[in-house]
C-alpha cells in the first residue's frame, strides 16, 4: 500500500528559467521539483564538465599519497581489504588494478559475508600478515576498526583507511592515514561519494601531475560507475559525471568482465543506463557475496582472459538465479507468518524472525516486505541463539535512528536512515520488537511508504519528443529518479498477457486518446482490473527499441480511480492499533465495529462476484467506499476467523473468496469482535 504524492512546483518560475536556460518548461519544472531553482544549478547538473575538488581538500589525502608511493618505491607488498557487495567489489578491484598499473605488489582479501561479516575482522588482519603485507589499504569499510588497526599495527603493518561510511565518534583509527569525506574536519564539500568513488579521488591524488583527469576517467570510471550505482549514492554532483562518463565507457568496454556481465544480464545489443545495470548487472556483482565468496567478482573486473570472464559471469548469473529462489522462499514464509501473528505486522516497524532464512539474503526480502506493507520491516535469521537481521525504511522514518535508541537490547548495529544492519540474541527478540515500535508510536506520525509522481499527464502528450527532451535529465538513480508520471482516470479496453504470461499489455484510453501500457512481471492472474474498469496509472516513458523507436509507456503502479489513500491510511492504521494491542476504546469500537448489515453486504458483494482478486482496496472500492476501510479489513477478519472466507496473499496479489459451509455462523463467536466489544457492556449486538 503506497500514497501517491503529486509534488508540484511554481509553474510561472518555471517557464521564466527555462528562457534562460534554454530548455522547454517542463523540463525545468521537473529539475524544481527536485530542488534546482536557479540556472546556476540547473546548468551545473546539467553540465558534462567533469568538475572534481582537489583531492588533497580530504583530509589525510596526502598522508595516504606519501605512505602509498612510499611502498611502491621500495617494494613493499600491500593489501587492498575490500568489502563483498558491489560497491566493495568495485573499489578493489579498481583500486588494485591501477596499483599493478603502477608496479605495485599488490593483493586482495575480501571477507566472507557469512563467516566474517562486514569490515575488519581479527583473524583477517592476522591471516593478511601471514601473506606477508607490509601495507593494508582500506576500500568501502575501515572507518569504525580502531581495535583492528591496533592490531595490524601491532603485527607491523602500517594501515590507510579510505571509506565513505559516517564516523561513529570524532576518534579516528590510529591509521597512517583515514581518508573518508565524512570526518567532521574534513573540509571537502561534496561528501555524497560512494566507496568507489574515494577511490577514484585517491587516484586522481595520486596521478597529481601525472595524468590529466579526463585520461583517468577514462582508463578507470567504467569500474567507478557500476560501484557508485550499486551504492545507491545521490547521482549528483561528482557522482552524475562519475556514472555519465562511465556508461558511455560500458557502452563501448575494453575490459572482458564487464562486457562477460552485460552479455549475461541480456543487455548485449540494448540501450545501457544507470537503471539497466542496477536492475541487472548489479544484482549478480552482488550475488556472489550474498551466497559465497566475491573472490571470483573482483577478478571478473580485473581478468585479462575472456574464457574466465564468461565462466565467472555465467556462475554469477547462476548465484543470482539461486538468490532470487531463495528470496522468494523467504517472502513466501514471512506472508505465512502473517496469518500466525497478524499482530506484529499490524506495529509500526515489522520485526519478524526465524531459524531458517539465508543471512546474504534477508536485507532484499526486507525491501520487498516493506514494500507489500508500505513500513519499515526488520529482518532476523538465527543461528543457534545468535540472530542477525538487515532492516529497509520508508522515506521519513530514520530507522538507524530507531535501532541505535534500542541498542541495549543488540548486540551490534549500524546503517543509515533507510537501511540497517544489526546483531541480537534470541531472548532480546520480544523486548527489541516492543521497544522499536514505542519508539515509532512516541513519533508525531508514522511516515507511510510514499510513490512520488512528478506531475499529472495528459496521454494525448505523450509522444517521441516529448521522451526524447526528457533525457537530458539522465542518468537517472538516487537523488535524481526517473520521472514517475501520473495518468488518471483511464478506461481500460484490454489486457493482453505476454511473454508465456510473465508480462501484461495494458490497452487503456481517455478522452478518445489510446495507449499501450506495460506491466512487467505481473501475470493476468494477478493484475485486480479488467476490461471497462477505470484506474489510475503511475508511468515512466522510455522509447522502445524493438518497436522502431515508438513510445513505451512502463506501470510502476496501478490503482483505482481517485482512491483518497490519506483517508484510507488513516482508517487502515485505526484498525492496525487495534490488531497490535487487542484493545480498543470507546472511538475504536465506534469506528470498527460493523453491523450486521455491513457483514451482509460484504459477504454478498464476494459471493456474487465470484471471488475478489487483487485485494482489499478493490473490494472497497467494489462496494461502493459504503464501509470504511478499516471496518472492512476488521470484517474480513472476521469472517476469516468464523472459516466464511479465505485470503490467499503472495508477493504479487491478495485473493479474497468464500469457503463451503455447513449451517449457521455466530458473529458474535469471532474473537476480534468480543475483544472490541470487551470496552462496552452492552457488547455486540
Amino acid at each position: 500500500m503506497k500514497n501517491w504524492l503529486v509534488a508540484s512546483a511554481d509553474r510561472k518560475a518555471a517557464e521564466m528559467l527555462s528562457a534562460q536556460c534554454g530548455l522547454p518548461p517542463f523540463i525545468v519544472y521537473i529539475l524544481m521539483i527536485r530542488g534546482f531553482n536557479t540556472k546556476e544549478s540547473i546548468m551545473e547538473f546539467l553540465s558534462d564538465d567533469t568538475g572534481f575538488e582537489n583531492p588533497f581538500d580530504a583530509v589525510d589525502m596526502d598522508k595516504a599519497v606519501e605512505r602509498i608511493n612510499r611502498a611502491l618505491d621500495n617494494y613493499e607488498k600491500i593489501c587492498v581489504y575490500g568489502d563483498y557487495d558491489a560497491d566493495g567489489v568495485s573499489s578493489t578491484a579498481l583500486l588494485c588494478t591501477y596499483l599493478e598499473t603502477v608496479g605495485a605488489d599488490v593483493f586482495y582479501y575480501i571477507p566472507s559475508r557469512e563467516n566474517e561479516g562486514y569490515g575488519m575482522n581479527d583473524d583477517a588482519v592476522r591471516k593478511i600478515h601471514e601473506k606477508g603485507a607490509d601495507l593494508i589499504i582500506t576500500v568501502d569499510n575501515g572507518i569504525a576498526a580502531h581495535k583492528q588497526v591496533d592490531l595490524a599495527n601491532e603485527l607491523g603493518m602500517d594501515v590507510v583507511i579510505t571509506d565513505h561510511h559516517k564516523p561513529v565518534s570524532e576518534e579516528m583509527p590510529n591509521a597512517v592515514a583515514v581518508v573518508d569525506l565524512h570526518r567532521t574536519d574534513c573540509p571537502s564539500k561534496f561528501k555524497e561519494l560512494s566507496g568507489v568513488g574515494v577511490v577514484l579521488k585517491l587516484i586522481f591524488a595520486m596521478e597529481q601531475g601525472q595524468m590529466d583527469k579526463e585520461e583517468i576517467l577514462d582508463n578507470y570510471c567504467d569500474i567507478a560507475a557500476i560501484g557508485t550505482i550499486g551504492d545507491i549514492v545521490p547521482l549528483r554532483g561528482e557522482n552524475r559525471t562519475i556514472v555519465k562518463h562511465g556508461l558511455n565507457l560500458i557502452r563501448n568496454s575494453q575490459r572482458y568482465g564487464i562486457n562477460a556481465l552485460i552479455e549475461a544480464s541480456s543487455l548485449s545489443g540494448k540501450k545501457i543506463t544507470a537503471g539497466s545495470l542496477a536492475f541487472s548487472v548489479v544484482p549478480r556483482i552482488n550475488a556472489g557475496g550474498r551466497l559465497g565468496e566475491s573472490f571470483e567478482t573482483v577478478n571478473l573486473l580485473m581478468t585479462d582472459d575472456m574464457q574466465e570472464a564468461e565462466e565467472i559471469a555465467k556462475e554469477l548469473s547462476q548465484d543470482n538465479n539461486k538468490r532470487q529462489s531463495i528470496e522468494k522462499e523467504i517472502i513466501d514464509e514471512i506472508l505465512k507468518e502473517q496469518e500466525k501473528r497478524p499482530g506484529i505486522f499490524a506495529m509500526p516497524v515489522i520485526v519478524v524472525e526465524s531459524d531458517n532464512w539465508h543471512q546474504g539474503v534477508i536485507g532484499i526480502a526486507a525491501a520487498r516486505i516493506k514494500e507489500l506493507f508500505g513500513k519499515p520491516v526488520i529482518v532476523i535469521t538465527f543461528e543457534g541463539d545468535t540472530g542477525k537481521g538487515s532492516g529497509r525504511s520508508v522515506a521519513g522514518f530514520s530507522l538507524c535512528d530507531a535501532v541505535f535508541a534500542c541498542s541495549e537490547y543488540l548486540t551490534h548495529c549500524g546503517g543509515h536512515p533507510m537501511a540497517v544492519g544489526l546483531g541480537i540474541k534470541r531472548e532480546q527478540v520480544e523486548n527489541f520488537r516492543e521497544a522499536i515500535n514505542q519508539y515509532a508510536l512516541s513519533l508525531d506520525e508514522m511516515p507511510m511508504d510514499t510513490l512520488n509522481i512528478d506531475c499529472k499527464l495528459n496521454p494525448a502528450g505523450i509522444n517521441v519528443n516529448f521522451i526524447r527532451q526528457l533525457q537530458v535529465l539522465e542518468p537517472y538513480g538516487a537523488g535524481n529518479p526517473t520521472p514517475v508520471f501520473g495518468l488518471y482516470s483511464m478506461r481500460i479496453v484490454d489486457v493482453k498477457s505476454l511473454s508465456e504470461n510473465k508480462h501484461l499489455r495494458i490497452t487503456a484510453e481517455k478522452n478518445g486518446t489510446r495507449v499501450n501500457i506495460m506491466k512487467f512481471f505481473t501475470a493476468k492472474e494477478d493484475f485486480p482490473f479488467k476490461r471497462g474498469d477505470v484506474a489510475d496509472f503511475a508511468v515512466k516513458l522510455d522509447i522502445s527499441e524493438f518497436s522502431g523507436g515508438s513510445v513505451s509507456i512502463i506501470a510502476v503502479d496501478v490503482r483505482p480511480e481517485n482512491l483518497d489513500y490519506s483517508e484510507l491510511i488513516k482508517s487502515y492504521r485505526i484498525y492496525e492499533n487495534f490488531v497490535a494491542s487487542q484493545k480498543a476504546d470507546d472511538n475504536t469500537f465506534s469506528y470498527l465495529m460493523p453491523t450486521r448489515e455491513e457483514f451482509a453486504k460484504v459477504y454478498r458483494y464476494i459471493r456474487e462476484a465470484g471471488g475478489v482478486f487483487g485485494g482489499k482496496e478493490i473490494l472497497y472500492c467494489g462496494l461502493g467506499k459504503c464501509i470504511t476501510f478499516g471496518k472492512l479489513c476488521l470484517i474480513l477478519d472476521v469472517m476469516k476467523e468464523l472459516n466464511l472466507i479465505s485470503i490467499e496473499r503472495s508477493d504479487k496479489s491478495e485473493r479474497i473468496y468464500l469457503n463451503s459451509i455447513q449451517g449457521k455462523v455466530n458473529l458474535s463467536d469471532s474473537l476480534s469482535i468480543k475483544r472490541l466489544s470487551e470496552v462496552r457492556s452492552d457488547g455486540w449486538t
